[in-house]
């Protein structure tokens, strides 16, 4: 396999097998360790059985990317590193040339993503660390998306509910750190269009969730035990008035920091800018395209 073209590879020619220095078998087959410099300008260094790459090894590609693990018959399998030519790294666990298990990935914007992955995509339990916010989604994956129960995780704040297509969907709470909740749901609204999109012939109505807040919890205040007393029915003290004033005054603070929660929602919701524009460049560089020269495959 290679990451250059099927039209590139068919110019080196079939019976250019490239250069190998290292151990044969009886057969005369690459056998045990050996190094190699393929016609594309990729070199592989490591373990070979019966002609194929097979074990501990090193690929580099002339692109400057590079695969540092195991492989299994050619292709990579166990436990690997492989690096790309714009800095992002995966390190974990592959199947069939595919990113498949556990493994964390490293992107070139410093998010990353700790968890797990099947066939080259996020899938199941994992997290995403926001690396300019320094918030982070933990949770479920679908698919390489956001889907199912998660919680999104704030420096002062968090969002517990369910997710879809890394959007939060349904009924959810958000947790503040000074002790409230704020319970509610997400409910999809229609996105406003300007005035350019309107005069356009064809128009696509986006939805995006749109939180919708229906009550606070109030805050468990601590209070010592006394011992029981029986005092005479009398009018209320000054110490007692100045006592229910306290709790309206505490009340106000939460339904305050209520409305400025509500307002802040657009800004809260997650999903938003949690490094796609770097997973899709690191996606040029994914199995499609890294493939290796295939005249190091099962050569004598």
């Amino acid at each position: 396999m290679s990451d250059l073209g099927s039209e590139e590879l068919e110019e080196e020619g079939e019976n250019d097998i490239g250069e190998y220095d290292g151990e044969r078998n009886e057969a005369g087959e690459r056998h045990g360790h050996g190094k190699a410099r393929l016609p594309n300008g990729d070199t592989y260094e490591g373990n070979y059985e019966h002609g194929k790459r097979h074990g501990q090894g090193i690929y580099k590609f002339k692109s400057g990317a590079r695969y540092i693990g195991e492989y299994v018959k050619n292709k990579k399998h166990g436990h690997g590193t492989f690096i790309y030519p714009d800095g992002s790294r995966y390190e974990g666990e592959w199947a069939d040339d595919l990113r498949h298990g556990y493994g964390v990935y490293y992107y070139v914007n410093n998010d990353t993503y700790t968890g797990e992955w099947l066939a080259h995509q996020r899938h199941g339990q994992g997290t995403y660390f926001y690396a300019e916010t320094g918030s982070k989604y933990v949770g479920t994956w679908v698919n390489g998306q956001q889907e199912g129960a998660a919680e999104l995780i704030h420096l002062n704040h968090r969002y517990q509910g369910k997710f879809l297509n890394k959007n939060p969907v349904g009924p959810g709470k958000y947790v503040f750190d000074i002790g409230c909740e704020q319970h509610g749901e997400y409910r999809l609204t229609d996105v406003e269009r300007g005035e350019e999109e309107e005069e356009e012939e064809t128009t696509m109505m986006t939805l995006v969730p749109k939180w919708k807040a229906t009550k606070i919890t109030e805050l468990a205040l601590w209070t010592p035990t006394l011992p029981e007393e029986h005092p005479p029915a009398e009018a209320p003290g000054p110490e007692e008035v100045l006592g229910a004033e306290g709790d309206g005054e505490l009340m106000e603070e939460v339904q305050a920091l209520a409305d400025i929660s509500e307002g802040e929602t657009d800004s809260l919701r997650p999903g938003e800018d949690d490094g796609d524009s770097t997973r899709e460049d690191s996606r040029e560089y994914g199995r499609d395209d890294y493939r290796y020269d295939t005249t190091d495959q099962g050569l004598l």
